[in-house]
């Protein structure tokens, strides 16, 4: 009997989930410096403090997402999540209006022009960055779901050897909503306000809700699923069964009820400390690409998110990213497991080393850039082609040692770990940039100077990142060892 392939479908809506996620994201990093900031007279600091608390409340939520999603299930947890996201980022839309109101300014062009450094320039802009930062932590609810549920959806349906493949394709939905969005968030900014950018970005996830409602069931129960699909993903649940004596004896966890592991627990064991250093030192460069690009080559080269070479640069970027992500981060440890016969996770290890020199080209980014912000923009893809890569063999090692109905709960333990990361990188961006604009000459580092010195700053420590998580992860736990509950 030839097997169905509905894996695959469902690994295509991940991934149209994961796009609309950081689509989502984009929205503000696209808008805030051209199109927001003269309205609300925002400094470098102001948006810091916005992206430092969206990732500081997505840290939070995190820890418990992934628990919820365990609990209530993959289909209504996902559901409840993307319906959540949705909402948050429509709601940035009325932050205009209610600040407007507040302050009894009577139309966006006044706000506009409200002398600058006055009292009332002050009080604008710290209304408007309160509102920004409620709708970014309704957002972060939502968008909280999503990892521990794709994630939980790939153990689901893939073996292990498929699952970095599997992780690699909807993970790339992150490289690609950030391909897409400088293509068009700021030019619907600029044609239609960037508030309509928010609504019509936002209106997309509950497109998506449709397709999944009809779509997902549990391999075992969906009617596209035929017996040679089902026997080839549960592939793995024979080798489990024939070697489960062996790794009881070797394994730290103690059995827990069967319907998955504490919270508690899940912090006395290495194996989850072992993802926490590997999504901690990391996430937050992929976050400070993510927010502070477009606001880079504006502050650098001049280039605004709705120029035609702004946003071919941002393209570039992301288009590097999507391409070398997928091509390495799901063929070579898939390479390594099935053509050099290792065992999975010593295969994704060894993959992920490769991964963690990629970032280091970041070193050269602002040296080349002094010749064309085409270096820069090549550098930033490779880095984020390598952090992509990274990420999606990180995330299929919880698949590897941890059991299906504890998968959700760590994914979730690591992305509050990402979260608190990304929050000390953005929040220490903002205040670094102003910081080194201010003084300008006065600040040097590595030969150059200013804004240009705190680029470096970041560039450097996104260069080593990885190598210190993969250090971390190796030491942690060097072998393979499932995790039994």
């Amino acid at each position: 009997m030839n097997k169905t392939n509905w894996r695959w479908w469902l690994c295509g809506l991940l991934f149209v989930a994961t796009t609309v996620n950081y689509l989502d994201r984009q929205v503000l990093s696209l808008t805030w410096k051209d199109f927001i900031a003269p309205e609300f007279h925002w400094s470098n600091s102001n948006y810091g403090s916005i992206t430092a608390a969206f990732s500081l409340f997505y840290a939070f939520v995190s820890l418990f997402s992934g628990k919820f999603i365990d609990w209530v299930g993959t289909k209504k947890g996902y559901l409840i999540a993307i319906f959540i996201w949705s909402l948050g980022a429509c709601l940035h839309a009325g932050c205009g209006w209610m600040t407007m109101n507040i302050h009894g300014v009577e139309s966006i062009e006044a706000l506009r022009l409200v002398e600058k450094g006055s009292g009332l320039a002050a009080a604008i802009a710290s209304t408007s960055v309160w509102l920004f930062m409620f709708c970014r932590m309704v957002l972060a609810i939502g968008e909280s779901g999503n990892f521990p549920a794709a994630i939980k959806v790939t153990a689901e349906y893939f073996p292990k050897k498929d699952r970095a493949l599997a992780t690699s394709i909807f993970n790339s939905g992150a490289s690609v909503g950030a391909l897409v969005a400088p293509v068009t968030i700021p030019f619907l900014a600029r044609a239609y306000g960037w508030e309509w950018a928010f609504i019509i970005i936002g209106g997309l996830g509950f497109l998506w809700m449709f397709f999944w409602v009809f779509m997902y069931e549990k391999p075992e129960s969906s009617s596209h699923v035929n017996v040679a699909e089902l026997e080839y993903i549960n592939q793995d649940e024979k080798v489990d069964a024939s070697t489960s004596a062996q790794e009881k004896n070797e394994s730290e966890v103690s059995k827990e009820k069967s319907s998955g592991i504490s919270l508690l627990r899940c912090f006395t064991l290495r194996h989850t400390w072992s993802y926490i250093c590997g999504k901690f030192f990391t996430d937050g460069v992929w976050w400070f690409l993510l927010f502070w690009a477009p606001a880079y080559f504006s502050d650098q080269y001049g280039y605004r998110s709705d120029s035609a070479m702004g946003a071919t640069l941002i393209f570039v970027v992301y288009l590097i990213v999507t391409i070398v992500s997928i091509a390495a981060g799901g063929y070579l440890p898939k390479y390594f497991i099935e053509r050099k016969g290792m065992e999975a996770y010593s295969g994704r290890l060894r993959a992920m080393l490769l991964f963690a020199f990629l970032p280091v080209f970041a070193l050269f980014a602002q040296p080349l850039g002094v010749y064309s912000a085409w270096w820069p923009a090549v550098i930033i893809g490779l880095a984020g082609a390598g952090h992509q890569s990274w990420s999606a063999n990180l995330y299929s090692t919880v698949g590897d040692m941890f059991p299906k109905n504890a998968i959700a709960t760590i994914t979730g333990i690591g992305t509050m770990t990402g979260g608190i990361a990304s929050y000390a990188i953005n929040k220490g961006a903002g205040w670094l940039f102003d910081y080194t604009e201010a003084l300008g000459p006065a600040f040097r580092f590595l030969g150059f100077e200013g804004l240009e010195a705190g680029y470096m700053i970041i560039f450097c420590y996104c260069a080593i990142a990885y190598l210190i998580a993969w250090a971390c992860m190796k030491t942690l736990v060097p072998r393979y060892k499932k995790v039994i509950i």
